[in-house]
């Protein structure tokens, strides 16, 4: 517990140096929404200023996690600050390594490619949804991707992944998705592709002003009533 340079944490009952699952989720969703913001701005408004920021604090954030210890990861504190409360859920450090080690090699990508040569092209545009995608999953659904890739490339599977999924075991019965669930699903299938046939061309005018079209209906009346 009291060593520097070291990664995950011992606990008692546990094989392996795990982390604390809720935190890790609490930075990915953070995270995720500075990502989503970054791209927002430079889709709508042309500008990369807050994307370049993002890119070097998020390369010096997992820098930290990989080379240094998880615990002094800036967004990783932020993350134990908000669950602070939140009875931990621990999961094994060894596959988030191998998670974290992709996402630093994808941040260390998009600095070369956007703050060292100052360029943009369709291969930041993908390593920028893969790291969307990769902290959607993470903080949304609590699915570790690159942990996923990490049982499909070593021999040795993880241990303590979230949610026990690396166990082998049978689905209790609220976790199954019944015919009827099947039918409603599908009812809603039908029911987007209608809305969208029958409605696209209503929701394609542009919405006024609600004070503007209140304004414009009590000038008309007061108009009326002069007449």
């Amino acid at each position: 517990m009291n060593k520097f340079k070291q990664f995950g944490e011992d606990v008692d009952g546990y094989q392996v140096p795990v982390l604390n699952e809720r935190e890790v989720r609490a930075s990915a969703g953070i995270l995720f929404l500075f990502a989503f913001i970054s791209l927002m701005i430079i889709i709508f408004k042309g500008n990369f200023m807050i994307a370049k920021f993002f890119v070097i604090i998020f390369l010096f954030d997992f820098t930290i996690r990989v080379f240094i210890n998880p615990r002094f990861a800036p967004f990783l504190i932020i993350g134990r600050f908000i669950v602070k409360n939140q009875q931990p859920e621990y999961v094994g450090a060894l596959q988030k390594k191998f998670a974290w080690i992709i996402g630093l090699v994808l941040a260390g990508l998009m600095f070369f490619f956007l703050i060292v040569l100052n360029t943009y092209s369709i291969i930041t545009g993908l390593i920028c949804l893969i790291c969307l995608i990769f902290l959607f999953f993470e903080s949304v659904f609590g699915i570790c991707l690159g942990c996923i890739f990490y049982n499909l490339i070593y021999k040795e599977k993880a241990k303590y992944c979230p949610g026990y999924s690396c166990e082998v075991k049978d689905r209790a019965d609220i976790q199954k998705i019944n015919k009827t669930q099947y039918l409603f699903f599908l009812v809603f299938l039908i029911y987007l592709v209608v809305s969208i046939y029958l409605l696209k061309n209503t929701f394609s005018v542009k919405p006024e002003s609600l004070w503007v079209k209140i304004g414009v209906k009590k000038e008309a009346s007061i108009t009326n009533d002069a007449k």
